[in-house]
């Protein structure tokens, strides 16, 4: 079973965005050190909390700091920005720590309606055009792109092409990312669908393609562990506040029970063993949202101290 890690970059408290992005680094390096696979940062913009609204320069920094971890975006909003830059950006990426990254794609705007207007206009109208935003990502990622006949190349060209994922929570990503041959990574930490259902669409579905002869799945999991089951529910109860979610501490419990997984360590890691068998993955990609960064960078080491 590989771990790896989501990071939403939050910023815990009265600490500034610096703080919290010299907790980034930190979890990124710990992780490596305790052997997770890869290491990820979400995409947002103008929301209070988060610190990441460029994954692509966090991971440049971080990979100059790391010397294994795989690093990639969990994931780039591809609606907003033209598909040339993007592969430059981690073209540029894949250049400078060859056979390390990944480039994940998202849907989302990543914020509200004003900053996705600041963005990139009429985010409706970008989702529309993604097909076509997604061939000439995929064209330029293997060298093939055209404009007006005459070839153009995302510069520069790396020796190991990034490995590219499609993040999703339905079937709309599930099918693009069969659709292009890309790795999918299903959002479990944060959807009410059903895991088996997308994933096995994904893989009927999937067209070989330049960047993957084969389906490749992930799946994300929320995670909060604890030297104790009673420890753990405590966090998950700050958790809950800290997310201003209403629920009682049973109700927590219900509500969550897919989404997050709570307790000691034996129990997260028979749950995700479980989930693996259920879903045909050998792979997780975990999502801490404890509103404290020593207990978050403990839940990771007690994991990784049961599994890795």
């Amino acid at each position: 079973m590989k771990l790896s890690v989501l990071d939403l970059v939050p910023v815990i408290g009265e600490v500034s965005a610096s703080f919290a992005l010299q907790k980034a680094l930190q979890l990124a390096q710990t992780a490596e050190r305790l052997g997770y696979h890869r290491y990820w940062v979400a995409e947002h913009h103008d929301m209070v909390g988060l610190a990441c609204t460029s994954p692509e320069v966090l991971l440049a920094h971080i990979g100059a700091l790391t010397k294994r971890i795989r690093l990639g975006s969990g994931a780039l909003l591809l609606p907003h920005y033209k598909p040339i830059k993007v592969a430059e950006s981690f073209h540029l990426l894949a250049a400078l720590y060859p056979e390390r990254i990944d480039l994940g794609i998202g849907r989302a705007p990543g914020g509200s309606a004003h900053v996705t207007m600041a963005l990139s206009g009429n985010f409706l109208d970008n989702l529309r055009q993604l097909p076509d935003s997604l061939q000439a990502l995929m064209e330029l990622l293997t060298h093939t792109y055209r404009q007006d006949g005459e070839p153009v190349l995302a510069r520069p060209i790396p020796t190991e092409t990034p490995e590219v994922w499609m993040l999703g929570t339905n079937h709309k990503s599930a099918t693009y990312a069969a659709q292009y041959g890309t790795g999918y990574v299903f959002g479990q930490f944060m959807s009410d669908n059903d895991g088996v259902e997308m994933l096995s669409g994904y893989r009927q579905q999937y067209v070989p393609s330049a960047l993957s002869s084969r389906p490749r799945a992930i799946v994300a999991v929320g995670v909060i562990c604890a030297e104790t089951e009673e420890q753990a529910g405590q966090l998950a109860l700050k958790s809950a506040k800290a997310f201003n979610q209403a629920e009682q501490s049973a109700e927590v419990s219900t509500a969550s029970k897919r989404k997050l997984l709570v307790g000691t360590p034996q129990q997260i890691k028979a749950e995700l063993d479980q989930l693996g068998q259920i879903y045909g993955v050998d792979e997780f990609l975990v999502v801490t949202p404890i509103p404290d960064y020593q207990h978050r960078l403990r839940s990771f080491e007690l994991l990784a101290e049961a599994m890795l």
